[in-house]
């Protein structure tokens, strides 16, 4: 039989594959196109973070500093920073400030803080974006020059080593990300401490111990579903369940610790642990079938049991692939912000949590809130914390993409 009728010939066939590569390029065109655009996007969120962080501001001193001393402020020293603020500040003030951290044990830069926000107290008349300042540099200084004779012009960076190191201000000109960066990776690590052992647990049993029944499958499907269900539903569960249920364990009270309730940094690192549970549990299982079958007989094959198999081969064997589930993982619960609230974050806290039973903010918390003022400034110290919050997150990330290498490395 001739079979050659089937397929085109000569002109025919030269026409048909000039088309194939007509839809190839055309495919390949689409491609190319949604990486740009992807790029492009990317670049641009950056470039709209950065143009928020850099600028000018335009202020004026409430008072004058020569009201409280005569030293230069650059020459100021610890011991007469915390003598000025003794002296100054009201009695109730002082003790308060006192109560929540020794003043003769805050730091120089602390304490100059203090003294600037508490008794010079500056007013910001005006701040402009990295792209105005650089752009229209003449047309600011003329404006501050007529509307604010008395205020001082300076470019300045929101983003600084003094910013990383101080809790948070009503004053966005002296506030920090201290005590949310703290939050923050409390609430990461109690997450992932909780989360990723349960999560490869369970992936484990589910995968080379269930029977594959409807019973598993069920499960199966409500741990796919889970993954997909919105953030504030966890919020709730994590209200009910940790923070009114189990409140003697997460205040702390069953360890002796009076002066907190269940609204603590434990309830919401589990709940966030809760959160990525079935994101873990996913990851895991597909880690661990990606293990090829003939490990396994190869182990049954020279007496090893099934937890042996287990043990000693098959996790090690997709350990590299569950960190990248972990991975995955403490990306959403570092950018969590709903479940937080709902569990009691608090919007305003200048102490650091000192253990799992503290208050806490986290550092999405701190830039929705500092987002939803109407103050230009704190706008500007919002996207200081989002490039923070960006560089933690890609920091947390490194090192776990570091551990997934060195284990495969190894295994």
């Amino acid at each position: 039989m001739n079979t050659n009728n089937h397929y085109p010939q000569g002109q025919d066939f030269r026409h048909v594959l000039n088309a194939r590569y007509r839809v190839a390029t055309v495919w390949q065109t689409l491609f190319l196109s949604a990486l740009l655009i992807a790029i492009i996007s990317l670049m641009a969120l950056i470039y709209n973070v950065v143009d928020g962080a850099f600028g000018y501001i335009a202020y004026e001193y409430k008072k004058d500093p020569a009201e409280f001393t005569s030293t230069p402020l650059a020459e100021l020293t610890q011991e007469e920073l915390a003598a000025i603020l003794k002296e100054n500040l009201s009695s109730g003030a002082y003790k308060k400030l006192n109560n929540e951290q020794p003043v003769a044990e805050r730091s120089q830069a602390d304490l100059f803080t203090l003294f600037m926000e508490r008794l010079v107290q500056l007013d910001t008349k005006g701040t402009w974006s990295m792209t105005d300042s650089l752009m229209n540099g003449e047309e600011i200084r003329a404006e501050v020059a007529k509307k604010y004779p008395k205020a001082q012009l300076e470019f300045r960076s929101w983003l600084t080593p003094q910013f990383l190191v101080t809790p948070m201000s009503s004053k966005a000109e002296f506030a920090g990300v201290r005590t949310a960066v703290l939050g923050s990776l409390w609430l990461v690590g109690i997450a992932i401490l909780f989360a990723l052992p349960i999560g490869t647990g369970a992936a484990i049993y589910l995968q080379e111990y269930a029977p594959k029944n409807w019973f598993t499958s069920i499960i199966q499907t409500n741990i796919n579903n889970l993954a997909g269900v919105p953030s504030i539903v966890y919020g709730m569960l994590g209200l009910a369940i940790f923070v009114r249920v189990l409140e003697p364990l997460t205040s702390g009270a069953l360890f002796g610790v009076t002066d907190s309730n269940g609204r603590t940094i434990l309830s919401a690192g589990l709940t966030m642990g809760v959160l990525v549970l079935p994101l873990i549990i996913i990851n895991a299982q597909e880690a661990i079938k990606a293990v090829p079958d003939s490990l396994r007989q190869a182990a049954y094959g020279v007496g090893a049991t099934r937890w042996q198999t287990v043990w000693y081969h098959v996790l090690p064997n997709s350990l590299p692939g569950i960190l990248t589930g972990s991975i995955l993982a403490l990306s959403r619960a570092l950018g969590e912000t709903a479940p937080l609230i709902v569990v009691g974050a608090s919007t305003f806290i200048s102490l650091d949590p000192s253990g799992p039973f503290s208050k806490f903010t986290a550092l999405p918390i701190q830039i929705y809130q500092w987002t939803t003022r109407a103050q230009s400034e704190f706008h500007a110290i919002a996207a200081g914390a989002i490039i923070v919050l960006l560089v933690l997150l890609l920091s947390l990330n490194a090192t776990a993409v570091l551990l997934r290498n060195r284990f495969q490395r190894r295994w």
